[in-house]
């Protein structure tokens, strides 16, 4: 017997409409022309869910990320079973004596190695069909993404403008795995807005950057920092970012250059141990005030020149003029700074800090590692696939980075006035 709602009086009951009433259902996501016989469907850009374009293609880029890291782990899985199946063949080929008279064993390889070497083969044509799959998608994603989802050799960034509303994530770089390096493929890393944890750029050396002299890995890594901030205050409204730098030492001067001669940091560069105690103090006080305010539920009550802002602290060369005071303020603003719009962008060699110990532990682990140079060392969350990062860059000769900052400060100056 099938159910049957309530009737109204003298007739037969309306359908209930379940819709809520101050909600408006997504509009649907595009979809492609219908596949020829035999073809997969060509790829759309934004073809996944979403209440908008920005939202679909921010889900269809983690769609990618996904797709690559599970056909990836089943074709590393498919060589891991050739590999164990032709170990056990050979294995009970040569556990008999009998098998190793008249060439027994010679032909008993060669069968071993021709059934490991079709099912490497079968497992590499799955992959290299999903993988071209992904790169033709790639190929209509890329010039469809926003500033902010962008590569910096995109062309929409000759064409920025500082934003209305915040975006729901940041480019930081792009994700690649050596299966489908050959086909150029490479996933955006896309982190979602506001921050919810510091960045640490490591300027030390590891195995992938043994080449590079130490004081050129240095440079690259306050290169990237600056590279970072710059895509930060590009993604926010006017106004709606401030960044802060320390520079102990001054040796960051070079690479800070397009930042200072565009004006857009929240103050000069601090320099020396005095610099260190300012800034840190300064950012820990808004941090408490703000923690209060919002526990208190007071947010009114905030000081009328309390800079509201998200805020980013650009800490070079750590933990060179830091003392323990410091270095405590820095802990502070890493753990409790991200919950209420305090963010850090550490460059450090974890090396320099050592005379800490494991005081410093907790800080590494609450900042997301990132490198100047490629590196494969973030993992997935579904497979723990090690990924190779590779840090944004821009186009050389371009200057791109200037255009965009220019256009940032000129958006600041137009809402003060």
């Amino acid at each position: 017997a099938q159910a049957s709602g309530p009737e109204a009086p003298g007739g037969p009951a309306e359908p209930i409409d379940y819709t809520h009433p101050g909600r408006q259902a997504p509009p649907p996501p595009v979809t492609a022309p219908p596949a020829e016989p035999g073809r997969p469907a060509a790829p759309v850009a934004g073809d996944a869910t979403g209440w908008s374009m920005e939202e679909r293609l921010y889900n269809q880029v983690w769609g990618m990320f996904e797709d690559l890291a599970r056909t990836t782990a089943a074709y590393r899985s498919a060589v891991d079973f050739a590999d164990s199946r032709m170990e056990q063949e050979l294995d009970r080929v040569l556990s008999d004596p009998r098998s190793r008279i008249g060439g027994q064993a010679d032909a008993a390889r060669d069968a071993a190695a021709a059934k490991h070497a079709a099912l490497v083969d079968r497992a590499r044509e799955a992959l290299d069909r999903d993988v071209a799959q992904l790169v033709a998608e790639s190929e209509v994603v890329e010039p469809a993404l926003p500033a902010a989802y962008a590569g910096w050799d995109n062309p929409c960034w000759h064409a920025y403008r500082s934003p209305m509303e915040i975006p729901m994530a940041v480019r930081l770089g792009d994700l690649r795995l050596p299966e489908s390096e050959s086909a150029g493929l490479h996933i955006p890393m896309l982190v979602r807005l506001p921050l919810e944890r510091g960045l640490w750029i490591d300027a030390g050396t590891t195995d992938a950057d043994a080449l590079v002299d130490a004081d050129e890995l240095r440079a690259r890594a306050a290169h990237t920092a600056t590279e970072l901030a710059a895509r930060l205050l590009a993604a926010y409204p006017a106004g709606e970012f401030s960044v802060h730098v320390l520079d102990p030492a001054g040796t960051a001067s070079g690479a800070l250059a397009p930042l200072v001669d565009a004006g857009v940091l929240a103050g000069p560069v601090a320099r020396g141990a005095a610099g260190v105690a300012e800034t840190l103090t300064r950012l820990t006080d808004r941090v408490d005030l703000v923690q209060m305010a919002v526990r208190s539920g007071a947010a009114d009550a905030l000081p009328a020149d309390l800079d509201v802002a998200e805020q980013l602290l650009i800490v070079h060369d750590f933990p060179h003029g830091f003392d323990d005071r410091a270095v405590t303020r820095l802990r502070y603003l890493a753990d409790e700074g991200p919950q209420v719009g305090v963010h850090l962008l550490l460059v450090a060699d974890r090396e320099d800090a050592a005379e800490y110990g494991p005081l410093l532990d907790p800080l590494w682990r609450a900042l997301l590692r990132l490198t100047p140079l490629p590196d494969d060392h973030l993992a997935d969350p579904w497979v723990g696939h090690a990924w190779t990062y590779d840090p944004p860059a821009i186009p050389y000769g371009s200057g791109v980075l200037r255009q965009v900052l220019a256009e940032v400060a000129k958006a600041r100056r137009e809402k003060r006035l």
